[in-house]
């Protein structure tokens, strides 16, 4: 009997010593892995910040030994969310000026500047959110009131969408801006031979050159609120849609000493200078940056009647809106592009605009595939157009139709909005679609995303029956644009997106299945814990 025991023993031995010592194993779990089959799982293991075995709970037990078992208790766990078009470093900064989302009219405009001067006493005010189209009286604001309370101190408020900006006088004098000042690719409100303070688009940029920088200090702690923002909500990996090289640089240091630990996919905000620097220098890739694609703006917004039309908005006859960038450039940054490895990713909101950059980009990449040039938004696509994205990935935001539905028909009118919104359609063209939020356009929850992709409703639950529904995706279709797809518009689909042996350890745990809970529940999921390379940040 002592010989058969000490046997045993030695079997036992044996036994141990196979398995393989890994960081962190999870088991538990009802993981959804985002795979090519869809496939479930219980339990996956994780060394060096990456996923090494994936399957049952019993499979992942008898295989590995870990230093951390985490018992997921039956709780969802899908891989981390990839916010594929966001302004990261916008949401950072915005923490530093006057909140004016969800304002109500412009005199809560008006008294939340006030609010914040008296606690800040800044010597330049600036803020964004307001959003005429949420107010009873639904016209762009003048800046008399702000010059009656700030004479001297000046002030740019932006719109909710950043494609328009209320200044006051104080600011429009320092920017050396009167009613005969040349400008292109926008408008300069006036009434009656006066400047009204409403600078849209292209224009904006004379404001804009004259507000003072943020330090470094302000600069690094606006990267920091917005990673921890983000984090809270699950998301993993940005794609921060327009950044300048020095914000880009300071992002890689940060990420290099460890000081700031979300995943970045940098879009450089085009021009000319960008794009001859970065062609030169080639793609700049970490695990935590990946600088390979630039940002073009085709138009403007629809909110602010800037997005550029075929036909003259269906509210403001004669006004078609306009190119923000020219043609002729629009083209020149594109044959520039074709030339480099990099991407091109081009905000597109009217159907002119999406029709000039579809046709664009058909004849610079002559049938090149897999180059993944993006239209970022295709919001209002002329329903002849949908075949250009065969060879096109479109990048859109699913809040967006729900935010804009109240009003987007008064604009483009029912005929044109057959081609609204029309992520089903871009899906079925193209075969994949990336979504993210345009946060802090919109609010910054993948949450919403999800529920405004499946149920095409607000957090009113308005419309009862969805907001042009044969245009909603399936649950594993949004699942599949806020990862997999996500990680692919990024050319990152071979290393995160997805819960598989060899892929980043970026996932996120749940409270409920965001799989199987009612629609109407879905804003009111959580995000318990979020991993970043295994590593929890929530």
């Amino acid at each position: 009997m002592k010989k058969i025991f000490l046997g045993l023993l030695f079997i036992t031995g044996i036994s141990c010593t196979k398995k393989e010592v890994v960081d962190t194993i999870v088991i538990n779990a009802n993981i959804y892995t985002v795979n090519d089959n869809f496939d479930k799982a219980e339990a996956f293991a994780i060394k060096d910040g990456k996923i090494v075995g994936v399957g049952t709970t019993a499979e992942i037990q008898a295989k590995y030994a870990a230093t951390y078992v985490n018992d997921a208790k039956g709780k969802t766990i899908v891989p981390g969310f990839i916010d594929a078009h966001c302004h990261f470093y916008g949401l950072g900064l915005q923490q530093q000026k006057v909140d004016l989302t969800d304002t109500k009219s412009f005199e809560e405009v008006v008294q939340r500047i006030v609010d914040f001067q008296k606690e800040n006493n800044a010597a330049y005010i600036t803020g964004r959110g307001w959003d005429q189209n949420d107010w009873e009286v639904k016209e762009f604001p003048t800046k008399d009131k702000l010059d009656e309370l700030f004479p001297t101190t000046p002030i740019a408020i932006t719109r909710i969408d950043g494609h328009a900006l209320l200044a006051n006088q104080a600011a429009i004098d320092l920017a050396g801006i009167t009613v005969k000042t040349p400008f292109s690719g926008g408008e300069i409100l006036q009434k009656n031979g006066k400047l009204t303070g409403i600078f849209i688009d292209a224009p904006m940029e004379l404001i804009e050159a004259k507000i003072p920088p943020s330090s470094k200090k302000a600069t690094i702690e606006a990267l920091k609120d917005a990673e921890r923002i983000c984090f809270d909500l699950g998301l993993t990996t940005v794609d921060d849609a327009g950044l300048s090289r020095e914000t880009i640089a300071l992002i890689d240091s940060l990420q290099q000493t460890g000081k700031l630990k979300m995943r970045i996919y940098a879009m450089v905000s085009a021009s000319d200078e960008n794009i001859d620097y970065y062609a030169k220098k080639g793609i700049i890739k970490t695990d935590r940056l990946n600088v390979r694609s630039f940002k073009v703006y085709a138009d403007g917004a629809l909110g602010s009647r800037g997005a550029a039309m075929k036909k003259s908005y269906s509210d403001q006859h004669n006004h078609f809106g306009a190119l923000v960038t020219p043609l002729e450039k629009l083209k020149e940054y594109a044959e520039k592009i074709a030339l480099t490895d990099f991407q091109m990713n081009t905000h597109a909101i009217g159907d002119s605009a999406n029709y000039v950059m579809l046709k664009t980009y058909k004849d610079v990449l002559k049938g090149k595939k897999d180059r993944r040039w993006r239209i970022e938004h295709a919001q209002i696509v002329d329903m002849a157009d949908f075949n250009y994205f065969e060879n096109i990935l479109p990048s859109v935001q699913p809040t967006h139709a729900t935010s804009d539905m109240y009003w987007a028909q008064d604009r483009v009118g029912a005929e044109r909005m057959k081609g609204a919104y029309a992520y089903k359609f871009l899906l079925d063209t193209y075969g994949k679609i990336a979504l993210g939020t345009d946060f802090p356009v919109e609010k910054v929850s993948p949450l919403l995303t999800f529920y405004a992709a499946v149920a095409r409703k607000d957090l009113n639950n308005f419309p009862e029956n969805g907001f042009q529904m044969e245009n909603a995706l399936t649950r594993e279709e949004t699942l599949k644009g806020m990862t997999i797809w996500a990680a692919y518009s990024n050319f990152e689909e071979q290393e995160k997106g997805s819960i598989e042996v060899g892929k980043m350890a970026d996932f996120i745990v749940l409270n409920k299945n965001i799989m199987e809970i009612e629609a109407e529940k879905i804003p009111m999921i959580t995000v318990d814990e979020t991993y970043v390379g295994g590593v929890k940040v929530k």
